[in-house]
């Protein structure tokens, strides 16, 4: 019988040319063995070879680090989940005064906060980029009550990056170094570019869509402290095995257990129902079920860098992947669902798929406006047709826009929800949630609420 881990890595060398990855490190944990390699070059302009070593820019499981750091402050007594944000800053301003009365660290770790979420700017990298950040947050439109209808949101990080420093008394990635990076022995991870710049690392990069996708290097390299803690994290696949470890309740010798049990657990229960891009949230992390199965994990995705970190808890099973291309998603997600059916038999089970008239395709025409993107839903040869259209605006406002993916089609599941058939983004969720009369009041996908314009 074929090794699980080679046949990862096979698919991931099969993949690489033809989406334009340029490098890929892949790390697995199981049964407290690890196996980890790296795949490819680091830049298409200065290549080294990738190893499992190489730092990368982990985006979004950053976002874990935070909540990870949060719940060793409630360990220490300083930090509550529930309590109003506001009581640790009083200074803060949001545009719906009932969730900024309301407004928890839960509500933030598991986005229920309900602004529009999706802004990234540059204030520098002084010590008030996190101050700054917030007080820019007075501005956001509120979408949802809090605590009600759950879509990501990455804003809420700076707000729960903020109260960690006043409750730590420390600057943002200090109390994440002290708590976090240290005990458990993170050596090649780290927020800084200048101490990444020491070391091996690689570059982002921006391939288009064809048969010759051809990556450019993607430049700015550094998102910006103000984002720290909605994705500043950069780190090794080897090291999130480190980390995954403690999640998983097994750490190897040498580390402290920088989270008891108890909070480990608490992290991976659910707080709310999620759509599409997860079955359900809990304090930073996300929850899917596979056949009855809960998988932990969490995403990422930088300028050129795309990352993702999975977690069997009960078969004390992990897997790291860091990819620096836009198009790595499609490697990270394959590997995913790979991973789970190769090692352990998992497997998603196709949804059933209900055909819609010409009459009913026609009541989702439109276009649907989020902060990052606009998508074009139209009729065309009795299917409806997806077309998302990127707007830039990351790492910073006036950033520009990916290449735009080809357009696509839905296959419905249910009238509320349908899913990506074919392309780049093939087998993601797109769900309608409606108004009490029936009509559309939102279009969610890739976890952000989209309005419709026309």
């Amino acid at each position: 019988m074929s090794n699980p881990f080679t046949t990862l890595v096979d698919r991931a060398r099969a993949r690489m040319p033809e989406l334009g990855v340029p490098g890929v490190a892949i790390a697995v944990l199981r049964q407290g063995q690890v196996e980890s390699i790296g795949l490819g070059v680091t830049s298409v302009e200065n290549p080294l070879p990738m190893t499992a070593d190489t730092i990368l820019q982990v985006g979004s499981i950053s976002k874990t680090f935070l909540g990870t750091t949060a719940l060793r402050l409630v360990e220490m007594g300083v930090l509550s989940l529930d309590a109003p944000v506001r009581s640790y800053l009083p200074e803060l301003r949001l545009r719906d005064a009932e969730a900024l009365a309301a407004l928890s660290m839960r509500h933030l770790l598991s986005h229920t906060g309900g602004w529009a979420g999706d802004y990234f700017n540059d204030f520098g990298w002084g010590d008030d980029a996190i101050v700054r950040m917030v007080a820019a947050c007075a501005d956001l439109e509120p979408l949802t009550p809090v605590g009600t209808v759950w879509h990501y949101n990455n804003a809420g990080f700076a707000i729960a990056a903020r109260v960690i420093e006043v409750v730590s008394g420390k600057a943002y990635e200090d109390a994440v170094r002290d708590l976090v990076f240290t005990p458990l022995g993170l050596s090649n991870t780290t927020f800084w570019p200048h101490e990444v710049m020491l070391k091996r690392f690689a570059v982002g990069h921006m391939a288009g869509f064809g048969n010759s996708p051809e990556p450019k290097v993607a430049s700015p390299w550094p998102i910006g402290r103000a984002t720290h803690g909605a994705g500043g994290i950069n780190s090794t696949v080897n090291d999130l095995i480190r980390y995954a470890r403690l999640h998983l309740l097994q750490l190897e010798s040498g580390q402290a257990m920088a989270l008891s049990a108890e909070r480990v657990r608490e992290m991976q229960q659910p707080v709310t129902v999620a759509g599409g891009v997860a079955d359900a949230w809990g304090l930073s992390w996300s929850i899917r079920y596979v056949q009855g199965r809960a998988v932990i994990g969490h995403g990422g995705a930088t300028n050129g860098f795309i990352a993702d970190l999975t977690m069997l808890p009960d078969e004390g099973f992990a897997l790291a992947i860091l990819t620096n291309c836009n198009r790595g998603r499609e490697i990270t997600g394959d590997l995913s669902s790979l991973a789970l059916k190769s090692y352990f038999g998992l497997e998603k089970p196709a949804a059933p798929k209900i055909d819609l008239g010409a009459g009913q395709l026609a009541a989702y025409v439109n276009h649907y406006d989020a902060q990052l993107q606009f998508i074009e839903l139209k009729v065309a040869d009795g299917r409806l047709v997806f077309q998302a259209i990127p707007k830039g605006r990351f790492p910073f406002p006036d950033s520009p826009p990916a290449p735009a993916p080809p357009p696509t089609w839905l296959s419905f599941i249910s009238p509320d929800r349908a899913e990506i058939a074919d392309g780049p983004g093939k087998g993601g969720i797109v769900e309608f949630l409606r108004n009490p009369d029936g009509t559309i009041a939102w279009l969610r996908t890739g976890g952000r609420l989209h309005r419709p314009v026309g």
